[in-house]
């Protein structure tokens, strides 16, 4: 098989997921290897891949293929998620642009579009994730609208509500007034933004005093029922029982006692409106006072909203200010920043709106999920910081608003009959809401169509908090072959943001349902940020074309480049200077494979050095080996591939195949070539997960493989008992090696030209590697001397001293020169050193490794300094 010149990753890509494919090489089935299982975070099923997804994912592959190599059942599970929020404000723009209404069309024809939307858009995603490499069980895709995968939703749904953890409530929830639903606390962000506090007089009915109010939103004023003072507070005493006029509506309210009020904050006079906070809400109940809703469901005034009826907020905040000005009512307006919260989906500014929706009670539900994670320790979070914020999110667990006001998602599975409002039943089919429904109202003469379910779906994350269950059929057959063999899953790979969002629940969920957890490890990437810190997105134009840079530097270079720089729960600045580095790492594996396969092979006897460099290699690699296995053990996977990638770049690259390759147009023995050639299948194997193209490419080529020899259902390197003399000796051989070539480099003399080596205080660690020595350094003869060579260039490591005779090679006195400034620079660094250490107060208060590092640099420095004085004796 001809080998390239040059590794072309837009050539050898495609081909490799290919053969992957048609062998199905990723596909599982249970069996009686232990299983090895990955679900996927479903993505949006509309969603395209940005650099979130390619760092989570490809984590997920790394664990997925060395899994599979170290023979275990590896099963990783695909799916998506309807995000129902998202994909219908995407269709409802698109047949706004199209002059079509979502009402206009009713639900069943709406429905149509967003599935006709999800089957154009839906596959995207899954076809960018298999360019990145991601090897997946295509046969196993789900998708959390799939008929089974919304029976299971409906099933749970009804379940818990007969367990009485669901329940109907009229309460203050968090309203999105452009996707017009309601939101769970977790999908609402809060942002600081600066705005203005607006100071409003009161008139007091009957009265020419005024009260004075500060608000940040003045057109809720509109919506006001009283006005609260505490009762301690002596200024408004002579208030008491009396009533305020409210500006512009001109409405009459109560002036209200209650100690909520601080007599500090502000005015000490608080507007109540208990439609639109929850707190005025709280105090309303208590008081007893109407409510006024003043706003429609996309946040514009209603009628209560008098001659600003139909405009938005945002619009009759300035005007209504403006009146207030000009009435005499608003005194003044002071700068004010204040916490104002945004649709995590939509990034409108939330409102505070009652409403009547759905919740699920979860402190019960919630015990044993806190205590899987906290107690007993089921569930390891990584990083272990993250048991914190876990524990502050579970102790302080509110009960879940699970339904939404859309049509995208399963729908409520209630069914409203009588009065319409409290006369309902729960039930997973309408035939069995009709018997229910006749039963409890005793009127057996109900039909089909005397219901009407509720318009509402359930909230996109209570279908996806049963997904590790959901894929593999636990809810609807609970004692299936495959739930039963792949659940618990394994590790959970996904970002911080949904630790409480989907993580948590699905614990919830895990526990309630199966009775244990969902999975073994949750593994918590950073966040992927650009060299200025900020977080990549769309809107800021930050965040590059994944699909171009797979183009640029091939998904193995891309994959190294996001890993490189990637540890558990830190967030990775990205830069694409990281994908070059993995470009380059591929680059030089590729020419490293070459240069082996380029060299001849003869029947000859094994030189020493080879026979060294290749034990030495072998014990080097174990111990990494060991390493990488201990980096995985703790989910260090940026640590395990830096380790790969010195491992072959320095120790297999740099030093083997330089101590292994034979002279210029000279063959290598056998012996020699077997054994570089396994050692390189070993890199491939480690390498493996972390660049399956670029790995199985090689591997291919090293030569002819059937199907069932493929490196991604190899097997990962054991480990086995090492020599780790051999490396301590090597890396003394390999300090005297950089010695003779810095010479070499300083002094202008061309690695052909031989020369010898003489040692004092010789420990005898050169002789063990001798050959290598000699062969890296092109040394003629190394000898072992009682006192110092005079007229030679010298230079340590540790206590042995190394001359080299130079004889007429160089310029004495330019040397003299050069060693004379170096001395004098060195004596001057250490006379600062020796400075600071002489100060007691450095030494008294500074870490104590920084005053031991100072201290390594001084007796370095002065090490330093007789080794040049020696070598300048010797030339003078």
């Amino acid at each position: 098989m001809e080998i390239p010149s040059k590794y072309e990753p837009n050539k050898v890509e495609e081909h490799w997921y290919q053969y992957w494919m048609e062998h199905d090489f990723f596909s599982s089935k249970p069996d009686d290897r232990e299983p090895y299982t990955i679900v996927i975070p479903p993505p949006n099923v509309t969603g395209v891949l940005h650099m979130g997804h390619m760092l989570n994912n490809t984590i997920q592959d790394v664990l997925i293929r060395r899994a599979r190599l170290r023979g275990k059942n590896a099963c990783w599970v695909p799916g998506s998620d309807h995000a129902a929020i998202a994909t219908e404000a995407k269709v409802v723009a698109k047949l706004k642009e199209e002059g079509i209404t979502k009402s206009e069309i009713g639900r069943e024809k709406f429905l149509e579009h967003v599935w006709e939307w999800t089957h154009k858009y839906g596959g995207v995603i899954f076809e960018q994730l298999k360019k990145l490499g991601c090897s997946l069980d295509w046969s196993r895709k789900k998708f959390t609208m799939d008929d089974d995968m919304s029976a299971s939703v409906v099933k749970v749904f009804v379940d818990l509500y007969n367990k009485g953890l669901i329940y109907r409530g009229y309460r203050m929830v968090n309203w999105d007034p452009q996707a017009k639903t309601t939101l769970s606390d977790e999908e609402v962000i809060y942002e600081e933004r600066q705005g203005l506090l607006y100071y409003i007089s009161y008139p007091i009915e009957c009265s020419e005093e005024t009260v004075t109010i500060a608000t940040t939103r003045p057109e809720t004023i509109l919506g006001d029922t009283a006005v609260c003072i505490n009762p301690n507070d002596e200024r408004y005493t002579h208030l008491k029982g009396k009533k305020v006029i409210v500006p512009i509506c001109e409405r009459a309210i109560p002036i209200i006692e209650d100690d909520y009020v601080d007599i500090e904050f502000g005015t000490g006079c608080l507007k109540v409106t208990p439609a639109h906070d929850e707190n005025d809400k709280n105090l309303g109940d208590k008081h007893g006072l109407e409510v006024i809703d003043i706003f429609n469901e996309d946040a514009s005034l209603n009628s209560y909203g008098l001659h600003y009826e139909g405009k938005d907020r945002f619009v009759v905040r300035k005007e209504i200010a403006k009146e207030l000005e000009e009435k005499g009512f608003l005194v003044k307006t002071e700068q004010y920043t204040n916490k104002v919260g945004t649709s995590e989906r939509t990034k409108a500014v939330v409102e505070p709106r009652l409403s009547d929706q759905w919740f699920l009670k979860m402190e019960n539900l919630a015990k044993p999920a806190l205590d899987g994670v906290l107690k007993t320790g089921d569930v390891k979070l990584h990083p272990k910081k993250f048991e914190n914020t876990y524990r502050h999110w579970m102790e302080n667990i509110r009960d879940w608003n699970i339904s939404r006001q859309l049509w995208w998602g399963q729908q409520i599975p209630a069914y409203y009959y009588g009065d319409g409002k409290n006369d309902f039943v729960v039930a997973e089919t309408l035939e069995d809401a009709l018997a229910l429904a006749q039963t409890q109202s005793k009127n057996a003469n109900l039909q089909v169509e005397d219901l009407t379910q509720d318009p509402d779906v359930v909230d996109t994350w209570f279908s996806s908090w049963l997904w590790p269950i959901t894929v593999f059929d636990g809810i609807l057959d609970p004692n299936n072959e495959e739930i039963n063999y792949y659940y618990p899953t394994s590790d959970l790979i996904t970002g911080p943001d949904i630790l409480f969002f989907w993580v948590a629940r699905m614990i919830i969920s895990g526990y309630e349902y199966r009775g244990e957890k969902p999975f073994s490890n949750v593994y918590l990437t950073g966040l992927v940020r650009d060299k200025q810190r900020r977080k990549m997105s769309k809107s800021l134009g930050n965040s590059p074309d994944a699909l171009k840079l797979m183009e640029d530097f091939g998904a193995d270079g891309v994959r190294v480049g996001l890993l490189l720089s990637s540890p558990a729960g830190n967030d990775l600045l990205f830069d694409e200077a990281l994908c070059q580095q993995g470009k380059n790492f591929a680059n030089k594996i590729w020419n490293a494979f070459r240069l082996v396969k380029g060299w001849e092979i003869a029947d000859l006897e094994q030189p020493e050095a080879a026979k060294i460099g290749i034990d030495w290699y072998t014990a080097k690699f174990n111990a990494t080996l060991t390493e990488i296995d201990d980096h995985f053990s703790k989910y260090r996977i940026s640590d395990a591939l830096m380790a790969i990638y010195k491992l072959i770049w320095d120790d297999f690259c740099s030093w083997l195949l330089e101590i292994v390759k034979p002279a210029y147009q000279k063959p290598i023995d056998q012996t020699t070539y077997d054994a570089v050639i396994h050692l390189f299948e070993e890199n491939l194997k480690l390498l493996h997960p972390f660049m399956p193209f670029l790995t199985e490419e090689v591997w291919q080529h090293i030569m002819q493989r059937t199907p069932d020899q493929a490196l991604v259902i190899s097997n990962w390197p054991k480990p086995s008992e090492m020599d780790t003399k051999i490396i301590t000796d090597f890396d003394f051989a390999s300090e005297v090696i950089s010695g003779i070539r810095t010479i070499r480099k300083d002094k202008n003399i061309p690695q052909k030209e031989a020369l010898e080596l003489f040692v004092l205080n010789a420990e005898g660690n050169h002789s063990k590697m001798q050959a290598i020595i000699s062969k890296l350094g092109n040394i003629s003869k190394i000898e072992d001397v009682d006192s110092t060579l005079e007229g030679a260039l010298s230079f340590r490591v540790k206590s042995n001293e190394y001359f080299i005779p130079i004889g007429g090679a160089i310029d004495v006195e330019a040397e003299i020169k050069k060693i004379i400034e170096e001395l004098n620079y060195t004596k001057g660094f250490l006379q600062s050193v020796q400075k600071k250490l002489g100060n007691e107060r450095f030494v008294n208060n500074a870490p104590e490794k920084v005053v031991a590092m100072e201290r390594k640099k001084a007796a370095d420095a002065e090490a330093k300094i007789k080794t040049l004085e020696k070598s300048l004796a010797s030339l003078e």
